[in-house]
């Protein structure tokens, strides 16, 4: 696979402009993607919603090679939440299904671009043959030094921050750990993203202007970017990536204090 040719660096103007005006001094180390509008997409096409997920995937491929290529650190992607077990059975099967499919069929080219693969959620609460490819490629990719991609599957944020919780209190009950040293940076190293940045920036797709129990912890101070409701997870490219960064670069991060320039 020709990654260079994939990412269409010249088979659209329109991109190409948007690549060169991206500032690549600043580009956010940790981007954070909440996935969403499948289901509405195939809807409109009156496909089934199993369809919608598959094209979702074909889009991720795409936003993978514009992150290798703009050098981004990290990149979460939202992909099945603790609250997705409640949708209907067949639905289910076929995004686990998708999910073994994808890291079968792309390992090969995302172990030789570097990238990593890690997992944040209960893994063992998934399917074994799901749980068993995951681990496969986290086993088989994590030498890599390049893009780390961070799969959120069987995820919640509130489980999350519980789980933390609990294993803070075994650990002071246990000895392991004085209630002096506890801290907001402690409370980090007890969450699923250990040793991984916050995020710079997250997007979601489809318009939905919420977190739905995503990074709640981590996002305190992450820069928040929602498409247009029109814009479904399927049809997000590199363009709207772009755009995405663009916007991004616009902004000033103040972290609670104040812009000097403009006093606020």
């Amino acid at each position: 696979m020709d990654w260079k040719a994939l990412l269409g660096l010249g088979s659209s103007s329109q991109t190409a402009r948007l690549f060169n005006k991206v500032n690549k001094k600043h580009i956010p180390k940790h981007i954070a993607i909440i996935m969403d509008g499948n289901g509405r997409w195939a809807k409109a096409r009156n496909l089934p919603r199993e369809t919608g997920h598959r094209q979702g995937v074909e889009a991720l491929r795409s936003i993978i090679e514009t992150c290798v290529e703009l050098k981004v650190d990290h990149l979460t992607l939202f992909a099945f939440s603790t609250e997705n077990w409640k949708r209907p059975e067949r639905e289910i099967q076929a995004l686990m299904s998708l999910l073994v499919e994808y890291l079968h069929k792309e390992l090969p080219e995302l172990h030789k671009n570097g990238v990593k693969i890690w997992a944040l959620g209960d893994i063992d609460g998934l399917p074994s043959n799901t749980a068993q490819e995951v681990r496969k490629a986290i086993k088989h990719t994590e030498k890599n030094k390049g893009l780390q991609v961070n799969i959120a599957i069987n995820y919640g944020s509130r489980a999350e921050i519980l789980r933390a919780v609990r294993n803070i209190v075994e650990d002071i009950l246990g000895h392991r750990l004085s209630i002096t040293e506890l801290s907001e940076d402690l409370i980090l190293c007890y969450l699923y993203t250990a040793g991984i940045p916050d995020p710079d920036l997250l997007i979601r797709t489809s318009g939905e202007m919420r977190l739905s129990n995503f990074l709640l912890y981590q996002a305190a101070y992450t820069e928040l970017y929602f498409t247009d409701k029109k814009l479904l997870w399927p049809d997000f490219d590199k363009r709207e990536l772009l755009k995405a960064i663009l916007e991004y670069q616009k902004r000033v991060r103040k972290y609670g204090g104040i812009d000097e320039q403009d006093g606020g």
